[in-house]
């Protein structure tokens, strides 16, 4: 049997799809933020939904899917560049079944399913990770960087290791859903 990870029921805040967001992470510009369902922020997490392009409305600059993990410290905002003198920053799309480990910065462009991103990583501006795909821990990915589905990138700069088993999406899959049910508040 898995044993549970507990946390403060006072330092999570529960959302009615499932969503579990720390109250130590910081959420700017949270209207322009899709959390999916039964996703965990942790501690000391920054989503910067407020760097978005300008004009009226709102725009959905980060999308999360179901069954994320963004670990302590992570930093997750939309990449930018400019254009014919023009600032601008572009959405951010994440798949389901998405590990971000702790304290690496995310500014890729799409991030598939099933997708395991290791600790202390660097995500370069408008990356695409495809399905399946995992990155080592202490990785740094360049900007513009493709990563196919199923394969492993590990190093600095970030290049292809070795091919993953056809079985890497029930694994991510199965490890994302029990870190979730095990995620647990700790009763006071």
């Amino acid at each position: 049997m898995d044993v549970p990870v507990y946390y403060s029921k006072a330092e999570f805040i529960e959302t009615d799809t499932g969503n579990k967001v720390s109250r130590r992470a910081t959420i700017a510009g949270p209207q322009n933020i899709i959390l999916g369902g039964k996703t965990i922020i942790s501690s000391g997490a920054i989503i910067r939904g407020d760097l978005r392009r300008t004009g009226p409305g709102h725009a959905v600059v980060i999308s999360l899917g179901r069954y994320c993990l963004v670990g302590e410290g992570c930093v997750m905002r939309p990449p930018y560049k400019t254009y014919r003198g023009n600032f601008n920053y572009y959405p951010m799309k994440i798949g389901d079944y998405v590990h971000i480990g702790a304290n690496t910065v995310v500014e890729a462009a799409t991030i598939g399913n099933h997708v395991v991103i290791g600790k202390n990583c660097v995500i370069g501006k408008f990356t695409i990770i495809k399905d399946c795909a995992q990155v080592a821990d202490n990785t740094v990915i360049p900007p513009n960087t493709v990563i196919p589905a199923l394969a492993l990138f590990s190093g600095s700069p970030g290049r292809f290791i070795e091919d993953l088993p056809e079985s890497t999406q029930e694994m991510v899959e199965s490890q994302t859903k029990q870190y979730y049910s095990r995620f647990q508040p700790l009763e006071r």
